[in-house]
């Protein structure tokens, strides 16, 4: 009766260790790490069904906020980086010139007036072999009279010329220093609105996209042909 007792107290006290063992076991460290697999698989439920609740909420704003900030903003930048700078410059000053002008040239000068001409020497020849007889002359030369002129001399020119000039001007706005930003930003926010522009319109196209086309939308009818020709016939 004893051996009996004794051995039913070493049954009991085995399954009490078994069954505290299970949590701690007398390790601290099983326990930690029990109690953090517990704890994260609790956190990731919770994390879960935090996101399908607020995933109704997402596409919403995306569509009516994201899409069109985005978009615009990548619509902008493509008109920035394909525009041109056109407007018209009005130009009005003064110029001071001064240089010298050096002409060496043969030209036809008129007379404007009589000149008169006193006391030239002149050689007066006689005809019929008379000789030769020197003398001076006194004449006036006409008005208008046109002489040809060699000139060779420097003309200093000093003078204030003014200046009034509209330019037009056309420049490409890519062919500029802020042509490379542009580019830069084009690049950055086209791939970003391309995957904006496919992502659902709505939670129902998103469930959708999600569950697929129905088995009987799937599955192609059949068109019953009007008239069963058969096979072999002659003439087909």
């Amino acid at each position: 009766m004893a051996e009996n007792n004794t051995e039913h107290v070493r049954n009991n006290s085995a399954e009490e260790k078994r069954s505290g063992g299970w949590f701690w076991d007398s390790k601290p460290w099983q326990a930690f790490k029990t109690f953090a697999i517990i704890f994260s698989f609790a956190i990731n439920i919770v994390v879960l069904i935090l996101l399908l609740a607020i995933l109704p909420l997402v596409l919403p704003l995306v569509d009516s906020v994201v899409k069109p900030l985005v978009g615009g903003l990548n619509d902008s930048f493509v008109d920035m980086s394909e525009a041109t700078i056109s407007r018209t410059i009005e130009v009005n000053d003064n110029i001071d010139i001064a240089f010298t002008l050096p002409l060496d040239t043969q030209t036809i000068v008129r007379v404007t007036q009589d000149v008169p001409l006193h006391g030239i020497p002149a050689q007066f020849v006689l005809p019929g072999g008379g000789g030769q007889i020197n003398g001076w002359v006194t004449l006036d030369l006409p008005a208008d009279l046109e002489l040809p002129v060699a000139l060779n001399l420097e003309v200093p020119v000093q003078q204030t010329i003014p200046v009034n000039l509209a330019v037009s001007v056309d420049i490409p706005l890519s062919e500029t220093e802020l042509g490379t930003p542009f580019n830069t930003l084009v690049g950055l926010f086209a791939p970003l609105n391309r995957a904006l522009e496919n992502l659902p319109d709505s939670n129902e196209e998103l469930f959708d996209r999600v569950l697929g086309p129905s088995a009987d939308e799937a599955a192609p009818t059949a068109t019953p042909s009007a008239t069963a020709v058969p096979t072999g016939y002659p003439g087909q």
